[in-house]
């Protein structure tokens, strides 16, 4: 049954990934409109979108584990970061993993060790848990961002990542892996990581793998730029940055059917704003911007039909910066981006917005209502009409808003008979019911 329910999942999600971008409406909208068409269906919108990162190097307090499982996290990814490379992972530690995971509501996955490790590790973890536990974990992948590994190059880490997926599958055929994880991919395919002998990291995993692996999965933080941790983003900067991921994913999406001639759901399983150990800036991770790129980001990736996007990282510990949704005892302001998407529903539907700065993600739940979350980046504030096509006509929606005032919380209903108010840099939730 699990192998059944994998399938259909990664079928549904790549007639998704495989169905050609809608074409433009004919709709003469008036400024600023937004159009939503309920008629024209965009597929399913993977349960995974909403993932994140945790590992045995920080932990989640009692205190804040009720908002954890308010979030709707989807995915949660073991161990996050490079520890899963400097340590083996014991078995009581991915007992609590998992149970973590399971009190959260989220699919577990785990990342095996590489560097360091060997194929009879990675295959008896594999054992333990979906064997001897009945865990049934399905998600699996091995090393974390190898393209910062200093003494290997492509073809080692080709090599032993190969040895290491076939001593796991010969224990449990039932698992997909997800992977490489390199570190930083782009659009601009010519400055991704490259080995010291010019080969580009991510191409030749797919011409080595590309038969092995399931889910195509890379790691992208925007900030600092050329690696100093001084250079933090302006607001504006920040901002800015969030477009590159409708860029991003097709570029991923044509660089695996190229490189394997196959369509392969692709994963983007860590990200954040900033990968540095750094606050107190006016767009670091811990402020209200990092926020509002978040939910403008995270509304693109699903736009693009990425099937896996875990943030980094769920929580830390004092000390290690403030990049996690959660604090040791309260949510950061980036948490808040969860409990909206939560609410979005399972099919995408046709939506497009004619206003500067403003990102539209429609949906459709199961029960009938439509949703439609928009993100207004502008310092400025926004009147939209909403033109709304094949649905019946609602007089109003429910609303929840982010923004400085609100914290994903929920406001008076929205009337639909007049231009929408988006407030300056606000992310607004409306359910039509």
């Amino acid at each position: 049954m699990a192998k059944l329910l994998t399938l259909l999942i990664l079928a549904l999600l790549l007639g998704a990934c495989s169905a050609p971008p809608a074409a433009p409406t004919a709709t003469v909208l008036p400024a600023n409109a937004i159009l939503v068409d309920a008629s024209r269906s965009l597929g399913a919108i993977s349960p995974w979108v909403l993932g994140s990162n945790h590992g045995p190097w920080t932990f989640l307090n009692p205190q804040v584990q009720p908002l954890a499982a308010a979030a709707g996290l989807g995915y949660l990814r073991f161990p996050g970061g490079n520890w899963g490379d400097l340590n083996d992972i014991e078995t009581w530690q991915l007992d609590q993993f998992v149970a973590l995971a399971r009190q959260l509501g989220a699919e577990p996955a785990v990342s095996v060790r590489l560097r360091g490790g060997s194929p009879e590790q990675a295959a008896a973890l594999v054992r333990y848990a979906n064997v001897d536990k009945g865990y049934a974990i399905r998600y699996w992948s091995i090393g974390n961002e190898p393209s910062l590994y200093k003494d290997y190059d492509t073809a080692r880490f080709n090599r032993e990542w190969r040895a290491v997926a076939l001593a796991m599958a010969a224990v449990d055929d039932q698992i997909v892996f997800v992977g490489p994880d390199t570190h930083q991919f782009t659009a601009d395919l010519a400055s991704n990581p490259k080995d010291a002998t010019g080969a580009d990291w991510l191409t030749s995993f797919l011409q080595a793998n590309g038969d092995l692996v399931g889910i195509v999965a890379v790691h992208r933080y925007p900030f600092p730029k050329g690696g100093d941790q001084r250079a933090l983003p302006s607001a504006a900067e920040l901002l800015a940055s969030s477009e590159e991921y409708d860029r991003l994913i097709p570029a991923l999406k044509q660089l695996v059917l190229t490189t394997t001639g196959r369509e392969l759901p692709v994963a983007v399983t860590e990200i954040n704003s900033n990968w540095a150990n750094v606050s107190g800036g006016e767009a670091t991770p811990e402020t209200f911007y990092n926020a509002l790129w978040w939910a403008d980001a995270l509304g693109r990736l699903i736009r693009q039909q990425t099937t896996i996007v875990a943030q980094f990282c769920l929580t830390t510990l004092p000390g290690s910066g403030e990049i996690g949704l959660l604090a040791r005892d309260a949510p950061r302001l980036i948490y808040y981006v969860y409990p909206l998407y939560a609410r979005l529903g399972e099919e995408q539907i046709y939506a497009e917005t004619r206003a500067p700065q403003v990102l539209a993600v429609a949906a459709r739940r199961a029960d009938g209502a439509l949703t439609l979350i928009l993100v207004n980046r502008s310092p400025h504030d926004v009147s939209a009409p909403l033109v709304l096509a094949g649905h019946p006509a609602t007089a109003a929606a429910a609303t929840w808003r982010l923004d400085r005032q609100h914290n994903s919380t929920q406001i008076a209903d929205t009337p639909l008979d007049a231009p929408l108010l988006l407030p300056a840099e606000s992310v607004t939730l409306l359910i039509i019911p």
